[in-house]
């Protein structure tokens, strides 16, 4: 039996990148998986490339979204039986440049999608399935979160909150529900492609493994983390950035 036999897992924002790479691995490990992302037409080919439905389904809404959230779980449930991983994954950016001329919507926009948004889908997904029976939860946040990031600074104080949120849901939820983080350094997925576009060899060199992540490398760490084989590992957040932050880089 593979580790994830008979149970289902919700993935935010897997239509592609990371999420996807994330919800790839736990098929692979025996999963179902619920994807979620905001455009229907990619998820259906998300949902195809894993397998189709009788491995996945994909519903479509805004991650910030209350009905949507209590939809995606609810319709996890009726159709695979169960809830039992989430992996907060949807984040956004909206802006670059310095704090003093951060657009204030865009700001309560970034901390709503990346910080509170995850909260709610922990409290449905409390309510609705692992309040009763147990879980595991993990929170895609990033290495900006640990220390500052010039030009995307309010994206790194929002995964800042995040992993603070990891810590304290995973001292209230314990012991029956684990709550961890994992903190990627730049991976090479369209959302991240302004980091590194035009000029990856110079990004990639800054990095001990002198090359960026692909979004493989954090479906794996992701897998390990939502398995029982991280049976006594919570509220931790693991740094996935090939040492990176040991060269005091952030990007």
């Amino acid at each position: 039996m593979s580790r994830f036999t008979g149970k289902t897992a919700i993935v935010t924002g897997a239509s592609r990148g990371i999420g996807l790479a994330i919800a790839e691995r736990l098929v692979a490990d025996g999963a179902k998986v619920v994807i979620t992302a905001r455009k229907a037409e990619a998820l259906d080919e998300a949902v195809q490339s894993l397998g189709g439905l009788d491995n996945a389904l994909g519903v479509a809404g805004h991650a910030a979204d209350l009905d949507h959230q209590v939809e995606v779980i609810s319709r996890a449930i009726d159709t695979f039986g169960s809830a039992d991983l989430l992996v907060n994954n949807t984040g956004i950016n909206p802006a670059y440049g310095p704090l003093t001329e951060l657009p204030l919507d865009a700001a309560r926009k970034v901390i709503d999608v990346n910080c509170i948004a995850a909260l709610s889908w922990v409290q449905q997904i409390h309510r609705l399935w692992m309040k009763e029976h147990g879980g595991a939860i993990v929170n895609v946040a990033s290495v900006a979160g640990l220390k500052p990031a010039p030009g995307i600074a309010l994206y790194g104080a929002s995964k800042a909150m995040l992993i603070h949120l990891t810590e304290e849901l995973a001292v209230e939820l314990g012991p029956t529900i684990r709550v961890n983080a994992v903190a990627p350094a730049v991976v090479k997925t369209k959302f991240a492609t302004a980091l590194y576009e035009g000029r990856e060899e110079t990004v990639a060199a800054q990095y001990p493994l002198r090359r960026l992540g692909e979004p493989e490398d954090i479906g794996s760490v992701v897998g390990f983390l939502l398995s029982k084989d991280a049976a006594w590992l919570t509220g931790q957040t693991i740094v996935i950035d090939g040492g990176l932050t040991l060269t005091g880089g952030v990007e």
